[in-house]
């Protein structure tokens, strides 16, 4: 009895001692290593599975419990996903009423045959899409545990994201489609129900073997490991094998990754395109006549990966695949399934903005349930950079965001970008702020801290924060020490709230040989001022003040004489600055000639003489 009592008490000032030294360390994340054998039949559309994974506790925490993600279980009647797309205002057109209509044949499942941790048995339920595990015994910080599991599960018809038979006739689109840890960190565990959007998980590695029909072509997240016992599909890296038996196992190998994806279709082509000092483009599609674009896909995408990599960060992994399948498009660690059947300018915009995705989900990988926004925005920002680079004339710039931004404005739907991703009342809502609002968020850091700056600090945000999970206030950190300028105030305004941004030149008189000029705050939102003054010569100056909370004031980032003012206070609705020069000198004199400002009303932003 003493030595149990003071083993203990050992274990428990050791454990003390160690959360103690994370938490003073500040930051920790969970880890993962899975290793998966999948049997697949295709008959029924089933497969059975072993999964050992390894869970690493690196957090101060001890824990007790561990919960597993079982998505495919969203596509049965009745689920929580098919009833909020039922009694939702906007239901997602490729979901709608779906779900509520599938037979036991359609429907998709994970049942759990077998659990266990560290060979003992444990105790789990099942409730909706998310697996509830009680530990045998606890998982102390600092410790590693190995839980193997035994599980099977049927493939649903293509309705969202994942499944069987989509709309292109692509056999398996297999994303979320293994019962998955969920995410634990500084909040505690993050086990939400699937019920449309989105997802969060620990980094690890994964090693998984798939046997399935020996007809099927497989793409998926990883390098595949045994190129010489697959052959067909591969023939360009200088495999021909003919394929022996019923069955073929494909394995693959993925490291620092989160997610792993995969597709299976007996139509594939196969084909590959290196982009220099960079990785190898796989892409997978069925060829034919609606899918002739991707002939000439190749060449564009190895052009995006030069543009991205030069301007947001060099990818890390040797591989990325872009593979037809699901039903539009879907990021994942090293892949993307896409539908396929478009023109041109459609597939390449979809496989920019998913592989841009690799950055801002797949190595950045916030937690898309709270910040959407940093992922879908980020990326349809950066799709638009770099859209704009490969199709002179392209529709996809930054004006197109700040438009659908001002019409989410006039809907009375939008709510604060803070919202949890599923629990916005449209969809509506979600779409337009995550993605357009979202890509606002940092395109008016190039009006707030200039466009060098923006630039440089979006680098340094990525290759700080890549493989970490970083949240709105990580990011906001690196600009504000980029600028050495105070954002704060920004993420208060744009994120948790719907208040908006409206300026206007309200009067403009002349005395003393000199022009007064009164600046009004019609909208919540405060932001510095840019103030273009064109002159009756031709020449421009600008008169720019900073806002107070700013605490600084943002290089001149344009060849133009700037004339810095004193700081306007957030609280004062209005402005007066004075310009040496008599009215009739004077063309005009506009707020944000850029327009990167999001003001929601343009029309009184230009007073013309």
């Amino acid at each position: 009895m003493k030595y149990n009592f003071i083993k203990k008490a050992i274990y428990a000032l050791l454990f003390a001692s160690f959360g103690s030294f994370c938490m003073a360390q500040g930051y920790w994340q969970q880890r993962v290593e899975y290793k998966m054998d999948i049997d697949f039949n295709i008959e029924n559309h089933q497969f059975t599975g072993s999964q050992t994974l390894k869970y690493f506790n690196n957090s101060p925490d001890t824990l007790s419990r561990v919960f597993y993600h079982l998505y495919f279980n969203a596509f049965q009647p009745g689920s929580m996903m098919d009833t909020r797309s039922r009694t939702i205002e906007d239901p997602d057109g490729r979901v709608g009423d779906r779900i509520s209509k599938l037979d036991d044949s359609e429907i998709g499942f994970h049942k759990v045959t077998s659990l266990n941790q560290d060979g003992t048995p444990l105790e789990y339920k099942v409730e909706g899409t998310v697996l509830e595990v009680v530990l045998s015994k606890p998982l102390f910080p600092g410790s590693a545990t190995v839980l193997n599991m035994n599980f099977q599960s049927q493939v649903p018809i293509q309705i969202r994201r994942s499944g069987r038979d989509n709309a292109e006739g692509i056999d398996y689109s297999m994303a979320q489609w293994y019962p998955k840890m969920a995410e634990y960190d500084e909040r505690g565990w993050h086990s939400h129900p699937y019920v449309g959007r989105e997802f969060y998980a620990p980094w690890g590695d994964f090693e998984v073997n798939l046997t399935i029909d020996k007809d099927y072509v497989v793409a998926a997240t990883g390098i595949l490991q045994n190129p010489n016992e697959i052959g067909y599909g591969y023939e360009d890296e200088g495999v021909k094998v003919k394929r022996k038996g019923k069955k073929i196992t494909w394995k693959f190998k993925a490291e620092k990754v989160h997610d792993f994806v995969w597709a299976a279709d007996r139509d594939y082509t196969h084909t590959t395109a290196k982009v220099e000092d960079g990785p190898l483009l796989h892409f997978f599609y069925q060829k034919g006549e609606k899918t002739k674009a991707w002939e000439e896909l190749p060449e564009l995408t190895v052009k995006a990966f030069e543009y991205i990599e030069e301007n947001f960060g060099k990818y890390p992994y040797a591989h990325y695949s872009i593979i037809q399948g699901g039903d539009g498009g879907m990021e994942y660690p090293m892949a993307t399934l896409i539908t396929g059947n478009r023109n041109i300018q459609s597939l390449v915009g979809v496989t920019v903005h998913e592989a841009l995705h690799s950055w801002y989900q797949g190595l950045l990988a916030t937690n898309e349930s709270y910040y959407a926004w940093m992922d879908e925005g980020f990326t349809t920002y950066a799709t638009a950079e770099t859209m704009s680079q490969l199709f002179e004339g392209s529709d996809r710039t930054q004006a197109r965001n700040y438009q659908v931004y001002n019409y989410l404005t006039t809907t009375g739907k939008e709510e604060p970008l803070s919202t949890h991703a599923d629990h916005f009342e449209t969809n509506s809502a979600y779409g337009l702020g995550s993605y357009y609002k979202g890509a606002i968020a940092l395109a008016q850091m190039n009006y707030l801290i200039g466009k060098p700056k923006t630039a440089s600090a979006l680098k340094k945000y990525y290759y700080l924060w890549r493989y970490k999970h970083p949240d709105a206030i990580d990011w906001i950190r690196v600009f504000e020490k980029e600028s050495d300028i105070e954002l704060d105030w920004y993420l208060d305004y744009w994120v948790n709230t719907v208040h908006t941004i409206d300026y206007a030149v309200d009067t403009v008189s002349e005395m003393d040989g000199k022009t007064s000029v009164t600046l009004k705050r019609v909208g919540k939102m405060p932001m510095p001022m840019d103030v273009y003054v064109t002159f009756t010569d031709g020449s421009q100056k600008i008169y720019y003040a900073p806002l107070a909370i700013m605490r600084g004031e943002k290089e001149n980032d344009t060849d133009l004489e700037r004339i810095v003012l004193p700081d306007w206070a957030w609280t004062h609705p209005t402005y007066q600055f004075t310009i040496d020069a008599p009215l009739n000198n004077i063309k005009s004199i506009e707020i944000d000639e850029s327009g990167y400002m999001a003001d929601v009303n343009r029309d009184n932003n230009k007073w013309e003489n």
